[in-house]
């Protein structure tokens, strides 16, 4: 049965805050969630329905404040989650690699970390969702922290870059607790020195472990981890470890809105980041405009290819 599209009033609130300035739009988010986050029950929330496949991944048709929501009801739990923060890098990867495909829809959250998937997202149905960018998850979730004193772990980055994280983001959030950093060798670890990796962040009793590791790294290292890092939460942001470090610098917003990023870091660093986007930029609008033309197809002729193209109905109401 056809289920009804039709924007809902919150799906047009949130569309109005689609226009402000991100910066803008993601502090009136934090403020709003800040005040309800206290007496709140645990939420049943839109980040745990079906996710639309785009190329094969689920992605979270989410909002950024469904993110934040999402995220302190993993931290409440006190069980172990993680979260992957995706583009289009890690959907054209994990169509090469089976494991990184398995270990994606296995995460108890993907967000669209570019404007692809976010296009891609509303075009199969699901117009309410936003990029959830991995600096800007960082950045709010940051902000929140003092207040709702969880604590984090930094694990990743080139050497001096974790420490220097830290420190910046301590010092703009006053009260923020940082138990602790590590930035591990570029080559894979032994076992000894994963043990000891294992249990210094363990010690340190952290709420968000962060991961800085780039994709693939990070995405298998949160898996294999899983279950032996104690902290409720492991979320892989790649590259914001350098962009709140100020060691690199983002793309300015206009490209990010536009989905020019990958342009402005191709330009910053064509020597490693060049053979990567030329696979990966055509390849991915080949293959994404196979599956919307496959999906059109389906829809008009009423004859289904298996793709989620509508919002997915809430899930049964929880008692208690």
């Amino acid at each position: 049965m056809t289920q009804d599209l039709s924007p809902t009033g919150a799906d047009l609130n949130r569309w109005a805050r689609s226009v402000r300035p991100a910066t803008q739009r993601h502090q009136a988010v934090e403020a709003t969630v800040a005040e309800t986050a206290r007496t709140s029950p645990m939420p049943v929330g839109r980040w745990e329905m079906p996710r639309p496949k785009v190329l094969g991944l689920g992605v979270s048709a989410i909002t950024f404040a469904d993110a934040i929501d999402a995220i302190d009801a993993f931290v409440r739990s006190r069980t172990p989650h993680y979260v992957c923060i995706t583009g289009a890098h890690g959907v054209i990867e994990s169509r090469s690699d089976p494991r990184l495909l398995t270990i994606h829809n296995a995460a108890h959250l993907v967000t669209p970390d570019g404007m692809p998937l976010v296009w891609m997202s509303r075009l199969l149905g699901h117009t309410a969702t936003e990029r959830v960018y991995g600096p800007d998850l960082m950045r709010a979730i940051t902000r929140l922290s003092p207040a709702r004193g969880y604590r984090h772990f930094y694990y990743g980055g080139a050497p001096g870059v974790a420490e220097a994280l830290s420190a910046r983001l301590q010092n703009a959030n006053p009260g923020l607790s940082v138990v602790g950093t590590c930035c591990p060798p570029f080559r894979s670890l032994s076992r000894e020195e994963d043990e000891a990796v294992v249990a210094q962040i363990n010690a340190a009793r952290p709420d968000i472990v962060w991961v800085g590791l780039s994709t693939p790294k990070q995405e298998n290292w949160m898996a294999s981890h899983l279950g032996r890092i104690d902290a409720p939460v492991m979320i892989g942001v790649g590259a914001a470890f350098d962009f709140l470090a100020g060691t690199k610098r983002q793309a300015p917003v206009w490209m990010q809105k536009r989905g020019l990023e990958w342009l402005f870091r191709l330009v910053s660093e064509p020597k490693r980041l060049f053979a990567r986007y030329m696979k990966i930029v055509p390849l991915f609008l080949l293959l994404a405009a196979g599956q919307l033309l496959r999906t059109w197809f389906s829809r008009r002729f009423r004859d289904g290819d298996g793709a989620s193209t509508a919002m997915p109905a809430p899930p049964p109401h929880r008692p208690g």
